[in-house]
């Protein structure tokens, strides 16, 4: 078991840490001094009636000792596609941020401008954007950014030719709207 290959080192840097030796240890647990040396050279096998009594003694916890597997740290969540864009999920869903990468499609100037509680920050990575804001259009290209608070009126589209990606972060309560169609042509 891979959580038990650090006990003893682990165990060793605890008692030497606080300045113990192992007769010290040995006396204040109950425990040899040898079978203490042997469990933090690795040369004897550690048990929970081992390892109780040495962390009572040494004010640590168990878990301490173990070397706990961290996650796999990358995002595995699927894409979805609606008729003018491509959003591709860059953090995990319970993320306090949320990242996407959207690929817009090349449309015409919208009318129809949209509000939401939130806030949204973004990152042109290729193609030109367009930026309705208000009764402002800005069209920004690779290499800048904007932020906003989403209850202006907004919308944003690839300002052509062709596509717009950027990499976008929305504040937890703006996320919705961008993800309602999640799922809508997987």
């Amino acid at each position: 078991m891979k959580e038990l290959a650090q006990v003893g080192i682990r165990l060793r840097a605890a008692r030497t840490g606080r300045g113990w030796t192992l007769d010290r240890l040995a006396r204040a647990s109950g425990i040899s001094a040898s079978t203490i040396s042997r469990l933090e050279s690795g040369k004897r096998q550690a048990s929970l009636e081992l390892l109780l009594p040495l962390t009572r003694e040494l004010g640590i916890a168990v878990d301490d000792l173990l070397v706990l597997q961290t996650p796999d740290p990358r995002v595995c969540r699927p894409g979805w596609r609606t008729e003018d864009m491509v959003v591709q999920p860059l953090s995990e869903e319970r993320s306090p941020v949320n990242a996407f990468r959207i690929t817009y499609a090349e449309r015409p100037r919208q009318e129809q401008l949209h509000t939401h509680p939130g806030y949204e920050w973004f990152y042109v990575a290729s193609g030109r954007l367009r930026l309705q804001l208000g009764d402002e259009e800005l069209i920004l290209g690779r290499g800048e950014a904007a932020e906003f608070d989403t209850l202006i009126p907004h919308n944003l589209s690839a300002a052509g030719p062709g596509e717009a990606e950027i990499i976008s972060l929305f504040s937890e309560e703006g996320v919705a709207p961008h993800t309602a169609a999640e799922g809508a042509d997987q």
